[in-house]
Order: C-alpha cells, then structure tokens, then sequence
C-alpha cells in the first residue's frame, strides 16, 4: 500500500512511501473453505449411498421449511452446492475475496461478515423467490461489498490506485449481478447478502490510520469493538424483522 504523506514541512510537495499491510494467515477463510468442502463430499457420498442428497435435504433455503420452524435454514444454504462448477467457482472466489479482506478485518470480525452476508442474502431469497436454493455467493456478494466500503473507507491510503481498485470492484458487482438474470439463478440472494456485507462494512470495516515517523510507519485500525458490535446487531436485527415478517404475511 502506499500512502502520501510530507516527508518534511520544507517540501512543497508530498512523497509516496509504502506502508506495509497486516500479513496474518487467514485461518479463517481457509476453514470457511475446509468446511464448505467436506460438506460438498458428503452430499457426494449420500448421494452414491442413499440416493438422496441429506446435507442439501437438510440444510438448503426451503420457505415452507423456514416457516415450519426450521431457522437455521436461513443460515446453512452456504454451506452445500448444486455441482462442481458450483462449488468451484464460488471458492475460487472465497479464496480472491476473502485472504486479503481477512488480513484486513481480523479472523474473527471476518468470520462474523461472512455469516450475517450469508443470513441477509437468504433472508431476501425467502422474501422473494419461492424455490429452494443453496450456494455461498449470498456470502461471496458479502465480501463483495464489504471490500468496496474498504476502499472507500481507507480510499487515502491507496494513492493512485484507488480510482483502478474500486472501479474493479464495481464491474465485478454489476457483471455478477447481470449474470445472475438466468432463470436458474437466485439473483436475489446476491442482492440480499450484498446489502448485508455493506451494511455490517459501514459501521463494522476497518478504519485504517499510518502511525509513525517516515519510514517507519505502521497501521493502526480506528475502529472501537463497540462500533462492530452495532454493525453485526443492526444488520442482524434487521434482517431478522424482516425474515419474522416474512414468516407472518
């Protein structure tokens, strides 16, 4: 990352110096991809076995199951897929999105966005569409647009490349969203965990600032836990009131 900042206040102009970015392992998004795959083979296995998907049976968005009391299916379509192709593309993906945005929000504040992206794209597939689904890209939209409110948080921090890096983000956004048109796809869900990473991102993402004398400068996050804890509970909340009206109409 590189970061314009006066080397001395003799110099008319300022100078670009490199910030070096947090470079923990995202232990987070590799279990989040461990777990998603083991639960791919054995929808594999009870498929051979038993003739019958059981993780899918169980765990996909079904409307009439969620309104039987069956919650956690608001939750659980992330972790089970319709194929290879689906399951690839959607950790590829992950795996773009998610090791450099963990390194930037931390295992655990990570792990709480790729949750409740999951939880408001299936909340909004339940309000809008009828079939059942199941996938990770409600989630994937999540650090989506969770990576966009990054950028346009820290935007001073990127110098020259913020105007290429957000405008990558947003052709990504509308060219997904575009294919996700096609009749087989819930597009809505897209949509749902969409506004649920930038909503949890607003209040929740982190808030960089360099500390330190050039060239010894550090990043510090200025976000207060307080703060993350109102993201997670109004994105929680209110796509909880949404899904409960759901339930009742």
């Amino acid at each position: 990352m590189n970061q314009e900042t006066p080397f001395s206040p003799h110099e008319s102009a300022p100078q670009t110096v490199s910030v070096a970015l947090p470079r923990s392992a995202p232990y987070a998004t590799y279990s989040i991809l461990g777990v998603t795959v083991f639960v791919y083979l054995l929808q594999l296995a009870s498929g051979a076995l038993l003739q019958f998907d059981l993780p899918a049976g169980l765990l996909a968005k079904s409307n009439d199951l969620i309104r039987a009391g069956q919650i956690w299916r608001l939750f659980t379509p992330a972790l089970v897929h319709g194929g290879i192709a689906h399951i690839g593309f959607n950790m590829y993906a992950l795996l773009i999105f998610g090791v450099n945005l963990e390194r930037a929000y931390g295992h655990w504040r990570f792990l709480l966005l790729y949750i409740l992206s999951a939880f408001t794209g299936n909340v909004m597939s339940f309000l809008f569409t009828s079939g059942v689904s199941v996938g990770a890209s409600t989630a994937i939209f999540g650090l989506i647009g969770a990576e966009l409110i990054f950028l346009l948080q820290n935007r001073k921090l990127f110098a020259h490349q913020f105007r290429s890096a957000i405008g990558n983000v947003i052709f990504i956004i509308f060219v997904n969203l575009f294919l996700g048109l096609a009749p087989s796809i819930d597009n809505w869900g897209h949509i749902g965990g969409l506004v649920g990473g930038l909503m949890f991102a607003s209040f929740a993402g982190p808030h960089w600032e360099v500390e330190g004398i050039p060239p010894l400068l550090r990043l510090t996050d200025q976000r207060e836990a307080r703060e993350v804890f109102t993201g997670a509970a109004v994105t929680g909340i209110v796509f909880a009131a949404l899904a409960t009206w759901g339930m009742l109409r």
